[in-house]
């Protein structure tokens, strides 16, 4: 670090803006006060002085007041232009005028893009009503300062626009909508969502780093007028970028079938949008998403093969330079301008405009530079994961590839290069990747090395050429194509196969920033101390330059005496005067402009320099890989104790770091319930005092339409259970689920299920022994059956008890349900009076769940209570408790031999189930009812809720719902009651602890008085 300068500056402005973005208010303060007081002691040890350290207090000063200012002006300038507030905008209808600024996503019923407001006016009978609702808050100070309605004649507001399209036709004409477009249309104000549980996604938050703040919903295509935009400006480039991508795509879908059009685009063009779910979740449970859309990797193909190229065509080095330092930018554009490929061009950019000069070139300073730029341009891409992740394995390939390198000495030359590169990048992306995505499967390391060479290496080439020759020789074309078919066939089945062995996938919790940054410290400590002992010096200075006195043609050197990799022109270590030395004649060199009288020899000399320079420059990350190493960097030099100690102490703590971080966190003997917000439906992670975990539904999305109207199906769909049930499931380190309730087979409550049973272990599932006939719930059970999920038709007097401190008493339904009589499992429209309920004791405390019952069922429960029925069930129940049930079923259709009573490992609770389930007739209230069908006017009668007599009651329901749920005869029912309401509509999430019989709850949204909450 002591030689680079512009790295110095990056990190001190890094951690300014680091700081500004994870603190606020005091918080920021003392922070920049801690950090004010620790820099004269890290400034004295890095044994900076002066200027310098002068220099390193304004870059961080720099990028905090950065952050700051730009964070204070990042606001919607709605509010002031209507002067309303946003509560009173939400949901208002309005006419708006603009331009659309973003290429146009249309799948199915939706099309959606970015449009940059230029006008906007509310009808009269809307602004009428703001204007009363202004009234109303005239006294609210906040609306003080804003301006009247009109008073500006211009608004100046990114937003994002959702139509929903009415008749298939319109998916023609939303796709027919252009970048630069002048746009006309009516449609609804609506504030994105945010997050409503906890550690869930927060689009709202997302959008704001988009410099975004509204959604405008409409209703059918005919409600926007679009216009083409007159004159010239910097918005045609990226309308013509966008008509140049959607031709190269036409021109992969004529090459391609689905879905391989949609992975090839992704993989050549960058449109990742367009690639198959499936495929795009199969890669990313291996970690290899970075392969579906444009990365480094693509930059650096694209910028060697285009100098390689110009030197066939004998162009000089100085004009070959020029012409790839022009063409950067445009294939920038072209494939989408995600942050890692902005990132990769700016480091091309740098290193071609270097080499055209004649300076060495350092890897770590360049991307040093390309990390300024962008940040100085959008601090916010500090927040982003494409830019994290670009960054971080960028920069790691260049600080820990030249440790790990040694690991491999024994490989063959070009194995050896592919395997420190993929173990390199696999252990620097570990911790961002379960930061994000709470998972990592053990054959990553394998499918990188295995396939990321065969995709980057040939398929990417083979579609590239074919898809440019389509245009020229459309049979040559198809037959490259053909031959990257099959070679795609070879990588999904290597993948789908990967990814159906059980155990290699390990699911995370999020793990803490400090943690990461420990990880990162001791990593490199301990791979430097095993690098000294190979008698290596670690290279403080990775300059890249072509030596003027070795041979140009790369077929000439390097094949034969140091492997056809190693003679790409990297040198690693030199001496600061034999670099000066290199650079002088670079630079005479380039002053050379008088013809050659030997042109065979310098159009020789120009095709190996350009080859060289090529390399060089597109893989700078990669110069540890191919430095020619001496004679003695393999020998051995003997570790003192010391030395041999401290590595082993080192490795020690990286393993107790990496179990520590794979345990799912819980606080020892409390017990917590987890009404997560899933909308119209209901799912509940319940975790035991002794860490089980039991699920009860996992919610599901309802749809409506027939196979009439199959044009409205989504590329990728919204579906509870894959959106929102497993990621958080994953986020809090669910290794598997003991247990999963399904307490009936309505979509709204199963449907979120099968993703769970996909992406997480389950030890058991639990339903009600009846199917609803739907073709989803069939395929749950037989999903469970193929897995060898031992599956448990519950009924009234059946208990489970996870633990010493957790039972479940099941009470109904009851044991005379339906029968199949041909021994199937029997099949039951409506599902809700035959919904799995239970009384769950925990930790001293009681909750009850109830499903989607109806009154007719709460009534004969009662009765069961009262007459002592329940009690005799439940004491047949414990005496046939113990059973196995039998596994291996492949159809539904025959029902295994279902299990009386559950008791976990095999024990019994006879003494403890007999007297928990005889309070039931004391009539004592319990701590938590889960009202019924979410609040539903079948369920919850007043005789219900006055036995149970809860201290408090949770709804869940959708906000906004079509059925107008809760039901105000509910709502009054239980406030008579006496019982606290919680409701996930108004509330997000609700979290009940109990420790003890104490009972905790926080919930996500809104506080009450009394009630804990964490935003």
């Amino acid at each position: 670090m002591k030689d680079r300068p512009l790295l110095r500056f990056t990190i001190f402005w890094l951690s300014g803006s680091s700081m500004a973005c994870l603190l606020m208010g005091w918080a920021l303060f003392w922070g920049v006060v801690g950090a004010m007081a620790c820099l004269p002691v890290l400034l004295r040890f890095m044994n900076i002085r002066g200027w310098s350290s002068l220099l390193l207090v304004t870059a961080f000063a720099g990028g905090l007041i950065q952050w700051e200012w730009n964070d204070s002006r990042n606001y919607s300038t709605l509010p002031a232009y209507l002067h309303s507030s946003t509560d009173v905008i939400d949901g208002l209808d309005a006419q708006v005028e603009g331009k659309l600024v973003s290429d146009v996503q249309v799948d199915g019923d939706r099309a959606s893009f970015e449009m940059q407001i230029s006008s906007l006016r509310l009808p009269e009978e809307t602004e009428q009503e703001v204007e009363k609702e202004n009234k109303v808050s005239s006294s609210d100070p906040a609306l003080e300062s804003l301006k009247s309605p009109g008073s500006s004649d211009k608004i100046n507001e990114r937003v994002i626009v959702q139509v929903r399209l009415m008749e298939e036709q319109e998916q023609q004409t939303a796709a027919s909508w252009r970048r630069g477009d002048k746009l006309k249309l009516s449609g609804s104000l609506v504030l994105p969502g945010k997050a409503r549980n906890f550690g869930g996604f927060d689009y709202r938050s997302y959008l704001r780093t988009q410099y975004i703040h509204w959604m405008v919903k409409v209703k059918g295509a005919s409600s926007v007028h679009v216009s083409s935009p007159e004159g010239l400006g910097k918005i045609n480039i990226l309308r013509w970028t966008d008509s140049a991508r959607q031709l190269l795509g036409s021109a992969v879908d004529r090459l391609f079938p689905e879905p391989q059009a949609g992975y090839m685009k992704g993989l050549i063009i960058g449109m990742a949008k367009d690639i198959d779910p499936g495929t795009y979740s199969q890669f990313s449970q291996l970690g290899l998403t970075h392969i579906l859309a444009i990365s480094g990797t693509h930059v650096a193909v694209y910028v060697a093969s285009l100098l390689m190229l110009l030197s066939w065509l004998r162009l000089t080095r100085e004009t070959a330079l020029t012409i790839v330092l022009v063409l950067v930018p445009a294939y920038v554009l072209l494939s989408g301008g995600s942050p890692s490929v902005i990132r990769a061009g700016m480091m091309s950019m740098i290193g071609l405009y270097m080499a055209k000069r004649g300076y060495a070139r350092d890897g770590i300073q360049i991307i040093s530079a390309a990390a300024m730029l962008m940040l100085w341009w959008n601090p916010y891409f500090l927040l982003n994961v494409s830019f994290q992740l670009s960054f971080l394995v960028t920069a790691g390939l260049m600080i820990y590839m030249p440790l790990i390198n040694r690991l491999f000495y024994k490989w063959p030359k070009s194995l050896a290069a592919t395997a420190s590169v993929t173990v390199t990048a696999q252990l620097i992306s570990f911790p961002v990747t379960i930061l994000y995505f709470n998972q990592f499967s053990l054959l990553s390391f394998a499918a990188n090395f295995l396939l990321v060479s065969l995709i980057s290496a040939v398929v990417l080439p083979l579609g590239t050429v074919a898809m440019i020759l389509s245009f020229v020789w459309l049979p040559l074309a198809k037959l490259l194509a053909w031959i990257a078919i099959q070679l795609n066939q070879l990588t999904f089945l290597s993948v789908e196969w990967m990814n159906s062995l059980p155990g290699f996938v390990m699911i995370w919790p999020t793990p803490s920033l400090l943690w990461i940054a420990t990880y990162y410290v001791i990593l490199y400590v301990l791979l430097y101390l095993l690098y000294q002992r190979s008698g290596g010096e670690i290279p403080q200075n990775i300059h890249v330059a072509e030596e003027d006195t070795a041979p140009l043609d790369m077929s000439s050197r390097g094949a034969t005496q140091r492997g056809s990799t190693l003679a790409l022109g990297f040198n690693s270590s030199r001496s600061a005067d034999t670099q000066s030395l290199y650079t002088a004649k670079a630079n005479n060199r380039l002053q050379l402009s008088a013809p050659d009288p030997l042109p065979t020899r310098r159009a020789t000399s120009d095709h190996g320099s350009l080859s060289t320079l090529g390399a060089s420059i597109a893989w700078p990350e990669y110069a540890s890989v191919f430095t020619s190493k001496g004679a003695g960097f393999y020998s051995e030099v003997r570790m003192s104790k010391v030395q041999r100690g401290l590595c082993v102490v080192l490795a020690i703590c990286l393993i107790a770091g990496l179990w520590w971080a794979y345990q799912t966190p819980r606080s020892a003997g409390t017990g917590v319930v987890q009404f997560l917000d899933i909308g119209q439906g209901d799912s509940t992670l319940i975790t035991t005092p002794e860490g089980k975990h039991i699920l009860v539904d996992g919610g599901g999305t309802v749809n409506f339409g027939g196979s009439e109207h199959s044009w409205k199906t989504r590329r990728d769909p919204y579906e509870v259970g894959a959106k929102i049930v497993v990621p958080l499931l994953k986020k809090r380190g669910i290794h598997q689920l003991d247990a999963v309730i399904v307490t009936h087979a309505d979509q709204d409550h199963a449907g979120g299920l099968q993703a769970v049973l996909d992406q997480i272990p389950v030890k058991r599932l639990m339903f009600n022994g009846t199917t609803s006939g739907k073709e989803k719930f069939d395929q749950l059970l037989n999903t469970a059956i193929q897995r060898q999920i031992p599956l448990f038709a519950i009924h009234q007097g059946m208990t489970y008890q996870p633990d010493r401190e957790t039972s479940l008493y099941f009470i109904s339904p009851e044991r005379n349900g339906p029968v199949n009589p041909s021994g199937g499992v029997p099949t039951l429209e409506n599902q809700n009076g035959e919904s799995v309920v239970f009384l769950l004791d925990m930790a001293g405390s009681s909750l009850l769940f109830t499903g989607d019952m109806e009154a007719a069922t709460e009534q004969n429960i009662l009765y069961d209570i009262q007459d002592g029925s329940m009690l005799a069930s439940f004491q047949q129940g414990v005496q046939k408790s113990g059973r196995t049930v039998p596994n291996g079923e492949t159809n539904i259709g025959v029902v295994p031999e279902w299990m009386d009573g559950i008791a976990d490992n095999g024990r019994n609770h006879s003494s403890s189930t007999a007297t928990s389930i005889s309070r039931l007739q004391s009539h004592i209230s319990i701590d938590v009812l889960k009202v019924a069908h979410h609040g539903s006017k079948t369920s919850s009668s007043e005789a219900w809720l006055q036995y149970w007599n809860a201290k408090s009651a949770l709804i869940s329901a959708g906000v906004n719902n079509t059925y107008g749920h809760p039901n105000p005869g509910v709502m009054k029912r239980l406030e008579a009651t006496g019982s606290q309401i919680y409701r996930t509509d108004q509330m997000g999430e609700v979290q009940v602890r109990v420790n003890d019989g104490k009972i905790d709850v926080r919930h996500k949204l809104i506080q009450n008085k009394g009630d804990n909450q964490d935003d």
